[in-house]
């Protein structure tokens, strides 16, 4: 099975209108709830697409008890570690009426040292017990172990496991240092981190820190991927036309196609690429995360593909 970490989760609430008035007051219906955070969000759409996945998360409070809720009723195997922390929120606002999307991201609560120890005990033990590949995803809640995504990373590398980690920031580049399968930043996030103004600056700094593959997003031009075993080379897929939707969840539909990849052994650049890019964009048209429209084979049907010895 795919082990999917999300070591920050949220209890995600999406509200539809026709328009924000910002700084004005806005009548909405009930919010859609759901289980969220990237890495929950990677296994709603394996699961979804059948292959076996395994959600790991720590979970507190009130919201903690809505979301275990939601997780159960979706069907997607899972762990909750119970923690004393209350749940963070994330918030986003979608406008029918300008296809935009307004995000707010509680940063969430601490884990005491304690809780940290069982969550790497629980992810060991699982590693154990026939994993096929490691995902790790999102952001780390306040005064978290700046290890802990390296950990993962060496503690799957040392079982023969391919990692895959999708955060930002110092802990993407310690990730890349910790030999990480693949990364999946976006182009502001490989940015930030490499201070590159390409992507092929920012993906080389990546590989040459110690990262295999680097999958890099990066908004209506598409999908790029830059391997260790090609350097300078870099693929892309996108659509010749954007999509308009809500483009919250689509990284992480990414993320599930790399891992449904890996766990089946496929190609970069011929296989997983073109569905990472497909699954990505379907997503948007979807109005929350963690789902996949089902126009992807169609999608994946009509990408437009390049490559290139530099960008």
């Amino acid at each position: 099975m795919i082990l999917s970490i999300t070591p920050n989760p949220a209890l995600d609430e999406t509200y539809g209108l026709e328009l924000l008035d910002v700084g004005g007051s806005n009548r909405v219906a009930a919010p859609l709830r759901r289980a969220g955070g990237k890495g929950i969000n990677v296994a709603r759409v394996l699961h979804s697409q059948g292959v076996p996945v395994l959600a790991l998360a720590p979970v507190g409070g009130s919201n903690g008890q809505l979301f275990a809720l939601d997780l159960a009723a979706s069907g997607v195997d899972h762990e909750l570690l119970n923690v004393a922390a209350p749940m963070r929120r994330s918030l986003a606002v979608v406008e029918h009426g300008t296809g935009r999307t307004t995000v707010i991201n509680e940063r969430g609560d601490a884990l005491s040292h304690s809780e940290w120890e069982s969550l790497r005990s629980r992810i060991s033990l699982l590693l154990d017990r026939g994993v096929s590949v490691l995902v790790a995803s999102g952001s780390l809640p306040p005064g978290a172990d700046e290890d802990f995504y390296p950990w993962c990373v060496r503690e799957a590398t040392r079982r023969g496991i391919p990692s895959i980690i999708d955060t930002s920031g110092p802990a993407l580049l310690a990730a890349a240092r910790a030999g990480a399968t693949v990364l999946k930043p976006n182009h502001h996030e490989l940015a930030d981190v490499t201070g590159e103004k390409t992507l092929g600056g920012g993906a080389a700094k990546l590989l040459a820190a110690g990262a295999r593959h680097i999958y890099a997003s990066a908004g209506e031009d598409g999908l790029f991927h830059f391997s260790a075993a090609g350097p300078g080379h870099w693929e892309s897929a996108r659509l010749a036309a954007p999509l308009v939707g809500n483009p919250t969840g689509a990284g992480d539909s990414a993320v599930a196609a790399i891992a449904m990849g890996l766990h089946a052994g496929e190609d970069h650049g011929s296989v997983i690429l073109p569905r990472a890019a497909a699954w990505s964009a379907s997503s948007v048209l979807m109005p929350t995360a963690g789902q996949l429209h089902p126009s992807h084979l169609e999608i994946l049907t009509n990408l437009i593909h390049s490559s290139a010895t530099s960008l």
